[in-house]
């Protein structure tokens, strides 16, 4: 069993990082295309498809879509968003932003359920419900944009992605230092 929980802990810490290198990557995108519609609206369906891809691959790591139903429903989240990203892209960027509002909501409480869950078993998971609930709050913050005055573009959304990319590295290295004062004692 501890050997499980032993390989179970250094997936997180992977999958962690590279959870955060693709946000800053995302991130450094958005800004460099922030003023260009094409390379903007690929990043903005990307985000999500990522989401979702990433979610999947992290649930099979760990017994699977039925034993990981929160995961699995962030997974169809995910999906369903990254179309209606593709849709919202045709009608408005108050559109899209709004579609980026509602899945941060929704995401953000799967993410904070995956979180609480997985505490008992790995811990230092307070990064990650922490996110959870801050992407739920962001989520409510872009869909208020979304109804304004100002057009959203992309750099909209990237400190979202900012912030998740932090979060997703204050995970990897808690787990990290974890390993290590486990391994010391």
């Amino acid at each position: 069993m501890q050997s499980h929980l032993s390989t179970q802990s250094t997936w997180l810490r992977f999958y962690y990082l590279g959870r955060a290198i693709f946000s800053v990557a995302w991130v450094a995108a958005a800004v460099l295309f922030s003023g260009q519609a094409g390379p903007a609206a690929v990043l903005l369906v990307i985000y999500p498809a990522w989401d979702g891809i990433a979610n999947l691959a992290d649930a099979r790591v760990n017994g699977g879509l039925k034993a990981n139903p929160s995961q699995a429903l962030n997974v169809a989240v995910s999906a369903i968003t990254t179309l209606a990203v593709i849709v919202a892209l045709s009608h408005s960027s108050y559109a899209v932003l709004a579609v980026f509002g509602v899945w941060a909501i929704l995401a953000g409480v799967l993410q904070l359920y995956t979180g609480v869950r997985r505490w008992r078993h790995y811990g230092a998971q307070w990064a990650m419900i922490l996110s959870g609930a801050q992407s739920a709050l962001a989520g409510g913050y872009m869909i208020s944009q979304s109804i304004g005055t100002v057009a959203p573009t992309i750099l909209d959304v990237a400190p979202y992605a900012g912030f998740g990319a932090f979060y997703f590295l204050l995970s990897a290295i808690w787990l990290v230092a974890a390993g290590y004062r486990h391994a010391r004692a």
